[in-house]
């Protein structure tokens, strides 16, 4: 049993309840509708408001079995740079980091074990090695770190936000000012726990943008995140009413899609720089367009 903090005053219940035990609203949201929450002694359901002082007891479910990493080889997956330290691949899509409950498909972690590399063992046994993600349907440059050193320390570069990551997009229509900040907090979608949304109270999130190449129905785009939330570019664009081309769930017409042969979002991590954790040097890494991506952007470019 614990109080609740003066931070959650007035909050919904699985709102409040995920910030303050690291859960995700779906689990609190479960747990309320079994009766697992209760509020000054009585069930609580997830659209409650939380009161500052009030008496909450919340009974959690068993930890879940870890999730077992299966070496299996991912087609398509490159490796950019391999030493010691750190492994810099090029992600292609319909792969996830990790595995996770519900993920049948490849991981890079899986992907990394089949090539005979060996990771890290800090973190979660599933996502060992892991300093940061993108989403399956992101392809890109990302790091894995091979050292505890190298883990602790890009663990660090990556919450103190000194590491450059660099995507390019392309979103349809024309952002204007052509370059400019999005400054926006993020969280959970208030009524589809899938996505997420640009919500008042969510947190702080910052993406920095420049149109590095215009066409007739959308824009290539150079942007930078200073923070890392899920979905971060993909719902700042649809905030501004540029969704990524081909990113449906986020807005994106479905018949520009179709023309440019896209079933996913154009977005693509493009480079990745970091302090290397051996020595401090400044060490660059770019991944190039997937076929899918350069193809999109030729038929684009054929149409100017």
């Amino acid at each position: 049993m614990l109080p609740v903090p003066d931070g959650l005053d007035g909050m919904r219940v699985d709102a409040g309840l995920a910030k303050l035990l690291g859960l995700s609203r779906t689990v609190v949201a479960e747990l309320a509708a079994a009766g697992e929450v209760l509020l000054d002694g009585r069930p609580a359901g997830k659209s409650d408001r939380l009161a500052a002082g009030g008496l909450l007891e919340v009974t959690l479910p068993e930890p879940a079995n870890p999730v077992e990493v299966v070496a299996e080889a991912v087609e398509g997956m490159r490796i950019l740079h391999d030493d010691d330290d750190i492994v810099v691949i090029s992600k292609p899509v319909g792969v996830a980091v990790h595995p996770s409950p519900g993920w049948t498909g490849p991981t890079v972690v899986g992907g990394l074990a089949a090539a005979g590399l060996r990771i890290a063992t800090s973190g979660a046994a599933e996502r060992q090695g892991v300093v940061h993600r993108l989403d399956a349907g992101t392809t890109g440059v990302m790091v894995v770190a091979k050292s505890e050193h190298a883990y602790t320390v890009l663990k660090r570069a990556f919450k103190e936000r000194t590491v450059d990551k660099g995507y390019h997009a392309v979103v349809q229509g024309h952002p204007d000012p052509t370059r400019g900040t999005i400054d926006a907090p993020i969280d959970r979608h208030p009524r589809h726990d899938y996505k997420f949304a640009v919500v008042a109270g969510g947190r702080p999130s910052v993406t920095h943008y420049e149109v590095v190449e215009a066409f007739r129905a959308a824009s290539l785009a150079h942007v930078k995140l200073e923070t890392g939330r899920t979905h971060q570019i993909r719902v700042h664009f649809s905030a501004l009413r540029h969704p990524c081309v081909g990113d449906l769930t986020y807005g994106a017409d479905p018949v520009l899609a179709r023309k440019l042969g896209l079933t996913r979002q154009w977005l693509h991590a493009r480079t990745l720089g970091f302090a290397h954790p051996a020595d401090g040097r400044w060490v660059e890494f770019e991944a190039e367009y997937p076929d899918d991506l350069a193809h999109a952007l030729q038929l684009l470019r054929d149409e100017n």
